[in-house]
C-alpha cells in the first residue's frame, strides 16, 4: 500500500464545481494535480499527471465523461497503475451510470455530496475498493435490466467455468446486494474468508472490483433482475 496522499484529477465543465472540490480535497491533504473542463482535456490531463483517482463529470460538452472514462481505462499507458474513476452526476440513477460501471468506473457520487463523503470516497477507491454499496449497484443493474427485458444475455464469461461452487455461491449473493458481513452470515464463513473468495473471483474473472462482478453477473444471465440466484 502506498503511503503518499491520493493524487486526484477533477473533471467538470463548471468552474465552481471544480474549485469547490479542489478546496475540499486539498484541505484534507489530498493533492489535486490537474483540472479539466471536458472529456478531451480530462484524457490529456490524466495521461500527463497519472493520478490515483479521477473525479469525472458524466455529462460534458465536446467529449462526455463516459467516453473519457472508457479511453482512460482502456488506453492508460501503465496497466499496473490505471487510475480509479469516480463518475459525478447531478441526478441519482442517471441512465449513463450503468454504462459507466460497465466501462470500468469504480462508482459514482452525486454532485451535492458532503465534503466528508467526497474525501472518504476518494480514499476508499484509491485503496482498490469499489465506492458503490452492493445494494445501490443492484438497484442500478436491475433498472437497466427492466429497461431492456428483450435483450439476450451476453455470452458466458470464460472465467465463470474456473469458479468453484463456493465462489459461485459468493458471486450470486454479491450480485443480490449482500455486503461482506451479510455474505459471511449467510454462508457461515468469516469475513476474512469471504474477502478471500471475493478477491479470487475478481482475479479469475479479470475484474477490477466488486461493482464489475455484479454487472457481469447480470449481463451474463447468472443472476436475473429480481435477485434470482443459485446460492445455497
Amino acid at each position: 500500500m502506498t503511503s503518499h496522499p491520493p493524487r486526484v484529477v477533477v473533471v467538470d465543465d463548471q468552474a465552481l464545481v471544480r474549485t469547490g472540490f479542489r478546496m475540499i480535497l486539498m484541505a484534507e491533504g489530498i493533492d489535486v494535480v490537474a483540472e479539466a473542463a471536458n472529456g478531451s482535456e480530462a484524457v490529456d490531463a490524466v495521461f500527463r499527471t497519472r493520478p490515483d483517482v479521477v473525479l469525472m463529470d458524466i455529462r460534458m460538452p465536446e467529449l462526455d465523461g463516459l467516453e473519457a472514462a472508457r479511453r482512460i481505462l482502456r488506453d492508460f499507458p501503465d496497466e499496473a497503475a490505471v487510475p480509479r474513476v469516480i463518475m459525478l452526476t447531478t441526478f441519482d440513477l442517471d441512465e449513463l451510470v450503468y454504462e459507466a460501471l460497465s466501462a470500468g468506473a469504480s462508482g459514482f457520487l452525486l454532485k451535492d455530496v458532503t465534503p466528508e463523503h467526497l474525501v472518504a470516497a476518494v480514499r476508499l477507491v484509491r485503496t482498490g475498493d469499489a465506492l458503490l454499496a452492493p445494494a445501490i449497484t443492484r438497484r442500478l443493474v436491475e433498472r437497466h435490466a427492466r429497461r431492456a427485458p428483450e435483450a439476450e444475455p451476453a455470452a458466458p464469461h470464460p472465467g465463470l467455468a474456473a469458479l468453484t461452487p463456493r465462489e459461485l455461491d459468493v458471486l450470486h449473493l454479491l450480485a443480490q446486494g449482500l455486503s461482506n458481513t451479510e455474505l459471511a452470515a449467510r454462508l457461515h464463513l468469516s469475513e476474512t474468508t469471504v474477502k478471500t473468495h471475493v478477491s479470487r473471483i475478481l482475479g479469475k474473472l479479470q475484474l477490477r472490483d466488486r461493482v464489475q462482478a455484479v454487472v457481469l453477473a447480470y449481463e451474463t444471465g447468472l443472476v436475473r433482475a429480481g435477485g434470482e440466484g443459485g446460492a445455497s
